[in-house]
Formats: C-alpha cells, sequence, structure tokens
C-alpha cells in the first residue's frame, strides 16, 4: 500500500466558469488557472501522483504547454489513473476536502463523488468528498479563491 497526498489552491476569476470534482457550479467568478482550474481533482491527481512515486500533476501536464490550456481536468485525472494502472496500482480510497467560503458546495458534492468515483474506476464509497470554510480568515475565508486537500491510498493491482 502506498499513501499520498495533494493540495491546490487558485484565486477567482471573474468571467470564467467554476468547476470543482468535475462539476460545474453556478457562481459570478471562477478560478484563474491554465487548465480549467479545478483544484479538487488536482490536488487529487497530486496525491495519486505522489502515492505512487511519479512527482506531481505539474511534471506530468505543464502549465506552459499549450495542449493543457483549458483542458477538463477530468481526463488530467483519467490520464493519471491510466499511469497508475499500468504501473499496478489501484485507488483504494480517496478524502478530499474542498475549502470555500464561497459558494456553498455541499448541494455539489454528490455528483463530484459519482464523477470522480467513475473516473477513477472505483465504487462511489471509495471516495469522500467534504467542504468547510475558515471562518472569514485567510485567502479562502475573504473569498478570494478556493483550496483543496486530497489524501488517497492505493493498493497494488491484483487484478492486472
Amino acid at each position: 500500500m502506498r499513501i499520498g497526498q495533494g493540495y491546490d489552491a487558485h484565486r477567482f476569476e471573474p468571467g470564467k466558469p467554476l468547476v470543482l470534482g468535475g462539476v460545474s457550479i453556478p457562481h459570478d467568478e471562477g478560478l484563474k488557472a491554465h487548465s480549467d482550474g479545478d483544484v479538487l481533482i488536482h490536488a487529487l491527481c497530486d496525491a495519486l501522483l505522489g502515492a505512487a512515486g511519479e512527482g506531481d500533476i505539474g511534471r506530468h501536464f505543464p502549465d506552459n504547454d499549450q495542449d493543457y490550456a483549458g483542458i477538463d481536468s477530468r481526463v488530467l485525472l483519467r490520464q493519471v489513473v491510466e499511469r497508475l494502472h499500468a504501473a499496478g496500482w489501484r485507488t483504494g480510497n480517496v478524502d478530499l476536502t474542498a475549502v470555500a467560503q464561497r459558494p456553498k458546495l455541499a448541494p455539489h458534492i454528490d455528483l463530484m463523488r459519482e464523477r470522480i468515483s467513475s473516473d477513477l474506476d472505483v465504487e462511489p464509497q471509495q471516495v469522500n468528498i467534504k467542504a468547510t470554510t475558515t471562518e472569514g480568515m485567510g485567502f479562502t475565508g475573504r473569498a478570494e479563491g478556493i483550496a483543496a486537500y486530497a489524501v488517497v491510498l492505493l493498493t497494488e493491482d491484483e487484478g492486472g
């Protein structure tokens, strides 16, 4: 078994769509990024890659590569999963935390869980997603952006 952790944060930018956990969320701002800015999936990719000893998301999908400009982060996640499967790893479970003062994320968590579990090729029970605020403290508390944390457990793929 291997454990990995990941973190990502992006600032808000007016006029962009907000995507978290592969779900479009109604909001007046999106996240500034080279890709779609999905911090939840970016943190997850970092945790998965870290657990496998494969570096981080920036190593595999550099933000100066135009192939990844505006890309759906679920595409990146599926590529990470393919890489891990090829190396003999499967996802045991993931625990994700989104940190945002606004918008409220609770109504979207079930759909995020469904999409992420599908991309990971695991059962929804193997994916846990939480949302929290920082009670007005720090950049997330001032609603300047959103941060995300991820912890994953990888197991050896015995099914081949």
